[in-house]
């Protein structure tokens, strides 16, 4: 396990230099600098005091945000080394390296190869590596590059100080008071006696650093199913050859899946530049996918697609293509039926597609079990949900009569302005709509509608909708929102204000 931890970038100013933040209506010093650890000052000291003891101090206002996107861009770039990348806020990040360390020539030469990234783009970095999450981050704050052996965890951290464990204040201060000055002073006494003192929670956080239990971390983003990557000694920048080696990768990852009878359905490209900046581009399919020319296909789209083109700076030095989502393959028997090869056909255009806009905007429509006009179709990402789709059944309509909803449905009803009509439950004489008059001549209705009252938000109005055509022979989908006189609006029992609205265009 180990951890890199960027704690502040290093100043080149003669004079100390602190970060300040505003708690508890105090200004307290947030980060600092070893100039201003030599002259006495400390985390967490109010800003006031600091000035007293170092009048020449300069002093910047903390920017939290700023710091945990610096925090997740440092993470992008560990992923070069470890997929399984976990933060410690606000400074911290666990790498696990397990089964990784050998890639890079050892434990020894991984930890180097990090810090001195760091180092030289200006940050002052602190790291150890243990089998434990809490024993490496417990090392870093006063025993930083040291590499512990499995089952040598309590003999590393016990002659550091408590303040290294990292808990609260209170307790700190607490174990000072006992007399328990160091971790080994701690793990001297009786698990139930520091249990009973200062908490479970405490006992657990001591056992992990004495390699006596462990926690596991959270990575930031979940394992992928599979992964292949490529490294360069020299960096490439080429269109071609960036190209070339995304469909190697492909086919690597194919031969990987086929092994176990998987395809992908979610797919990621990883391209790390030797300045640090990483680029990801990802793609979805309906269909498991088990051919390398497909994702190479897939990738192509998505590329020549991009709003910011993939930039190579000085170029890459890492590809890494990983399967995030992956699931069996039913072979089918395709020579009997020919709407196998269509529906295969009509997925991969799909996919495509959705590649080049995304997947969201490409979508087929479901039928759902209502009666409210505007809930009865709703619209889902194609890819996945295509055979629902084939399947889904819709009401069809009676021969020899006119279609009883409209050929084009409105997002939203629009209001309509309707100066009389048939009073309780006819339909108007006239209306208008979009600033135009329209004279009623032909009314079919009412039908009417009321809301869902068993679901939630669904206590409206009722509705009466009308088939009407005007004298110019349009034809509208009209509804009367409320009932005259029947519907109350509020407490007090007065009646709900009719509306009307137009729903939709017959053609």
């Amino acid at each position: 396990m180990e951890r890199a931890s960027p704690t502040r970038i290093a100043s080149f100013d003669a004079y100390p230099t602190v970060v300040v933040i505003r708690q508890h209506n105090a200004i307290l010093i947030h980060s600092l600098d070893e100039a201003a650890v030599r002259a006495g000052l400390s985390i967490g000291l109010p800003l006031a005091n600091a000035r007293a003891i170092c009048p020449e101090l300069t002093v910047y206002d903390a920017d939290e945000v700023a710091d945990r996107k610096t925090l997740e861009d440092i993470a992008d770039w560990c992923d070069r080394f470890t997929p399984s990348v976990a933060l410690d806020p606000p400074h911290g990040l666990y790498l696990d390296i397990t089964g990784c360390a050998h890639l890079f020539g050892g434990e020894r030469a991984l930890l180097q190869i990090v810090v001195g990234a760091l180092s030289r783009r200006g940050f002052a970095v602190s790291a150890a590596i243990a089998a434990t999450a809490v024993c490496a981050r417990t090392l870093t704050r006063h025993a930083c590059g040291k590499i512990v052996a499995d089952g040598e965890e309590a003999e590393a951290t016990a002659p550091l100080p408590v303040t290294a464990l990292g808990t609260e204040d209170a307790i700190t201060a607490g174990l000072r008071r006992a007399g328990l000055k160091t971790i080994g002073d701690v793990a001297s006494r009786a698990p139930h006696e520091i249990t009973a003192r200062f908490g479970a929670s405490f006992t657990a956080l001591l056992q992990q650093a004495l390699g006596q239990g462990d926690g596991p971390i959270s990575p930031r983003k979940p394992l992928p199913d599979y992964i292949v990557e490529k490294r360069f000694p020299d960096p490439i920048a080429t269109d071609t050859v960036i190209a070339m080696n995304l469909s190697a990768l492909a086919a690597m990852l194919v031969t990987a899946m086929d092994r176990q009878g998987k395809g992908a359905r979610k797919l990621e490209a990883r391209f790390f530049r030797t300045d640090g900046a990483v680029r990801t581009i990802s793609v979805e399919t309906g269909r498991p996918v088990t051919k390398p020319e497909m994702i190479d296909r897939l990738f192509r789209e998505r590329l020549e697609a991009l709003n910011d083109p993939l930039d190579p700076g000085f170029g890459f030095d890492l590809i890494r293509l990983s399967a995030s989502r992956t699931e069996i393959v039913v072979q089918q028997q395709r020579d009997l039926d020919a709407n196998i090869h269509d529906n295969d056909e009509l997925s991969a255009l799909i996919d495509r597609i959705a590649a080049r806009i995304g997947g969201k905007r490409v979508v087929v429509h479901l039928p759902e079990d209502t009666h409210i006009p505007e809930r009865t179709v709703r619209a889902v990402a194609a890819q996945h949900h295509l055979a629902a789709a084939a399947q889904a059944a819709w009401p069809e309509r009676i021969e020899a009569e006119p279609p009883l909803r409209p050929l084009r449905l409105f997002d939203r009803p629009e209001p309509i302005k309707v100066p009389f009509a048939t009073v309780p439950d006819g339909p108007p004489h006239q209306f208008t709509w979009r600033r135009v008059t329209h004279a009623v001549v032909r009314v079919e209705g009412p039908e009417r509608i009321a809301m869902e009252w068993w679901k939630q938000n669904s206590d409206g109005p009722t509705r009466d909708y009308f088939r009407i055509e005007d004298a110019a022979g349009l034809r509208f989908w009209i509804f009367r929102d409320g009932l005259y006189e029947s519907e109350p609006a509020d407490d007090e029992g007065e009646p709900a204000p009719v509306r009307w609205f137009v729903h939709g265009l017959f053609a």
